[in-house]
């Protein structure tokens, strides 16, 4: 009787083909897992400065959207604080001169926050206007790094009632003095908003600065 020839195994049930599909399979998964699972990038937990940025409107854990803080009813204020600069003021009241300009705090007080009477007060509905010195003959003054804050940081201002209005930064502009947009600027809002302005640009005796730095924010807490 001939002995029986022993059958060869088909490729796919060979030992070195199933080492090399677990290799390739291990690779796959890592690489899934590196891109959709990591916690850096823009795939990431986004840091500090996305979710301050988020604000009003922003999806809350259940995938609703989160409504805007309720407006505040009128009262002074009474400190100023951009803790991202480390700026922490005591504020007064300004106005505007005959020539309808706004004023600005006095020389002699340059860590002093002006707050415009005429417009909102913090938290309230409409357009809040603080102005500051950027340096006076003394040396920097409170706003010398007004123009370095970044969109998503917070503008914090006390009110004599004790409750505090916070605003998130949307942006920061440079306008020339010559062509500053009033409008822009200092036009009436229905939300809460906040202006935050002091000088900018180039400096000369004569003159004095160029330009004109303004920090436009939205109310987006109570506290």
């Amino acid at each position: 009787m001939a002995p029986r020839r022993r059958r060869r195994r088909p490729w796919y049930r060979t030992r070195a083909y199933r080492l090399t599909r677990t290799a390739l399979l291990v690779t796959v998964l890592v690489t899934v897992t590196g891109r959709c699972g990591g916690h850096g990038g823009a795939a990431g937990g986004g840091g500090p400065d996305v979710a301050a940025a988020a604000g009003p409107g922003s999806a809350q854990s259940d995938g609703r959207p989160t409504p805007p803080p309720r407006p505040l009813p009128r009262s002074r204020p009474a400190s100023f604080r951009i803790p991202s600069l480390g700026i922490a003021a005591p504020v007064a009241g300004v106005r505007l001169d005959p020539e309808g300009r706004l004023e600005t705090p006095p020389v002699d007080r340059p860590k002093l926050v002006g707050w415009y009477e005429g417009g909102a007060t913090p938290g309230e509905s409409g357009t809040a206007i603080a102005v500051g010195h950027r340096d006076t003959t003394t040396g920097p003054a409170v706003f010398a790094a007004l123009a370095y804050v970044k969109p998503g940081k917070t503008v914090e201002v006390r009110r004599a009632d004790g409750r505090t209005a916070v605003y998130t930064v949307d942006r920061v502009k440079v306008f020339d003095k010559t062509g500053f947009p009033d409008k822009e600027v200092y036009g009436r809002t229905r939300r809460p908003e906040l202006r935050v302005l002091t000088c900018g640009g180039f400096y000369s005796r004569r003159t004095g600065y160029t330009s004109n730095v303004v920090v436009f924010a939205h109310l987006s807490a109570t506290k």
